[in-house]
């Protein structure tokens, strides 16, 4: 994990990539949870035996199962100390390469590709990239903004 003192040391590492988190098993149970909550329950999710005799062979995640890992695998990547919040500002693009299947491993990199000041902190827009163990595509590709409060 990286650790940065202020927002100045972290303003500071712009354009550098700030690390990998570990890798985590996307399971079905997280899959089945996910579609409950949202409501998704779309058969490639959930429909195991339908799924194993579609596209890819088994039940894959959500899109947006994917994208919501970032909130996890941020904190095991980076943090900036001596700040009052970070605060999820939203998305620039989002982009979804290659399905994740159940079983599969992935992880996630950071790059912090841009931090521009605002009244009370700075706005840093990094580029996450969610990789699957193995395969050659990532799951996700995605642009995040976030503001940081001193």
């Amino acid at each position: 994990m990286r650790e940065f003192e202020n927002l100045d040391a972290f303003a500071a590492a712009a354009g550098e990539h700030l690390g990998y988190s570990e890798w985590l098993t996307v399971t079905q149970e997280r899959v089945n949870q996910f579609a409950d909550a949202t409501d998704d329950h779309q058969w490639i999710h959930v429909d195991e035996p339908r799924a194993t005799a579609g596209p890819f062979g088994g039940t894959i995640a959500h899109g947006f199962l994917t994208l919501s890992l970032l909130s996890a695998f941020g904190p095991k990547i980076y943090r900036v100390n001596g700040i009052r919040m970070g605060i999820n500002y939203g998305l620039n693009k989002v982009r979804f390469p290659q399905p994740v299947k159940v079983g599969s491993k992935v992880r996630a990199g950071a790059e912090l590709i841009e931090i521009t000041d605002i009244p009370g902190g700075k706005q840093a827009v990094s580029k996450w990239t969610v990789e699957i163990d193995g395969e050659a595509k990532p799951a996700c590709v995605a642009e995040w903004v976030t503001r940081f409060l001193a």
